[in-house]
Parts: C-alpha cells; sequence; structure tokens
C-alpha cells in the first residue's frame, strides 16, 4: 500500500510539474518569443522605410498633382506601425495584412477588406488580449477620446476612439462594416475599428473600440502631438 501511495504522489508531483512548466510556457515564453517577433517586424519596417521602399497609404489631404498609386498590403507583411499612448508610452506593435493565426502571432492584424489606412471607410484591426505578446491585454482600459495613432512610413495617421470598449459576439461581423451601426456613425467617414477577445483568457466574446479619423502629417513633420509626453 506504501509503494502504491509513493507512486500516486510521485505521479502528481510529475504532472503538477509538467502543468506548471505549461503555464510558464503560455504565460512567459510565448510572449517572450512575440516580443521578439514583433521588434522584428517594426524593425523591418523601419528598414524598409529608411531605404526609401515605402507603400504609402495615400493620405486624405495629400496635394492634388498625380501621385503613384498605394501599393496593396501583402498577406502576411507588416505596413504600418500603431501606438496608443493610453497603453503605454513604449506601446508600438506592427500592423500585418491578414488575421490568420500565424499573422497574428507577428503582431496586430488588418481585416483583409476593409479599408486602407486613412481612406474613407472603416480601417479595422484585430489584436491578441492574451499569449503570443498580450498585445491588446490592457484593452478595457481603452476610453472615447484617447489616440490611437499610426503610421506607414510618410504618414503619421491619429484616429480617436469615440466609442468603446463594446462587448459583443465573435459571429457580429458588422461591427467592421464600413459604417459600423452599432458606432453611432450614420454616414461614411474615415474610422478605425480595434477588436479583441473577451473574456481576458477566453474567446466567447470580443471587446471592439471605434475611431474616427482625427488628423494626419507627413513623417517629415515630426511626431504628432498626442505621441509627445
Amino acid at each position: 500500500m506504501r509503494v502504491i501511495v509513493r507512486i500516486v504522489s510521485e505521479l502528481c508531483i510529475t504532472v503538477g510539474t509538467v502543468i506548471v512548466l505549461f503555464v510558464v510556457y503560455v504565460l512567459f515564453w510565448t510572449g517572450v518569443k512575440a516580443d521578439r517577433v514583433m521588434d522584428h517586424q517594426i524593425d523591418q519596417l523601419r528598414q524598409e522605410w529608411a531605404h526609401g521602399n515605402v507603400r504609402p497609404s495615400a493620405a486624405p489631404g495629400a496635394a492634388a498633382s498625380p501621385a503613384p498609386t498605394p501599393t496593396a498590403y501583402r498577406s502576411g507583411r507588416p505596413f504600418a506601425i500603431m501606438y496608443i499612448p493610453r497603453l503605454g508610452f513604449t506601446w508600438n506593435k506592427p500592423v500585418l495584412e491578414g488575421t490568420a493565426t500565424a499573422t497574428l502571432k507577428k503582431g496586430l492584424g488588418h481585416y483583409a477588406g476593409t479599408a486602407r489606412l486613412g481612406q474613407t471607410g472603416n480601417f479595422s484591426v484585430a489584436g491578441h488580449r492574451r499569449t503570443y505578446g498580450d498585445p491588446f491585454k490592457d484593452f478595457p482600459r481603452l476610453r472615447p477620446g484617447d489616440a490611437v495613432v499610426l503610421t506607414d512610413g510618410t504618414t503619421w495617421f491619429t484616429y480617436r476612439i469615440d466609442k468603446g470598449p463594446y462587448k459583443t459576439v465573435p459571429t457580429d461581423v458588422e461591427v467592421i462594416a464600413p459604417v459600423p451601426r452599432k458606432s453611432g456613425y450614420t454616414r461614411a467617414g474615415r474610422y478605425l475599428t480595434l477588436t479583441t477577445c473577451d473574456p481576458e483568457w477566453g474567446h466567447s466574446h470580443r471587446l471592439i473600440v471605434w475611431a474616427h479619423l482625427d488628423s494626419t502629417q507627413p513623417v517629415e513633420a515630426g511626431e504628432p502631438e498626442a505621441l509627445r509626453r
């Protein structure tokens, strides 16, 4: 009997150790790896921009003279960097094209088929709440009036949150429509939608915020006011 009890105890300890190691892997190691990957995506973008390889989003208010047609976003590739001061002045994440599982492990994902950055329609972006760097861990802290700033290497785009966080279900795809009804918007505009999972460690629901494009400025003019401490 003592032998059986000892064996069972040792098995319980082993199983417990495996569970603890798995939790450490999920909570810590995947985050470390994801942070490295996201930093690499940002470095890659900045290097491309430094060498003049920029894919502009044709910001509103640009000169009326003929300009090159913006290049299509490439699936799984980064094209912009997002900053949200409310989440910390060191918070910055790459935005990649698409919302495939592999893409969201590298950063935030632009919903293919929604508007381009800064253009008329609804530029919609998804991100993990937890795991893979926890990019939207503090999503519930977002409030109306908060700035969401993005750059594509040529232009700074400052959006201002109008509504959210709003809770809904994953099948509610209307939240990324060109004019999402529940946002309170009633006509076409230049909008931004951010989405993430809820609850924090689940995915039965989604949290949403909606924003409008407040201002743009060329990168040569320096950082927008929202990013100045």
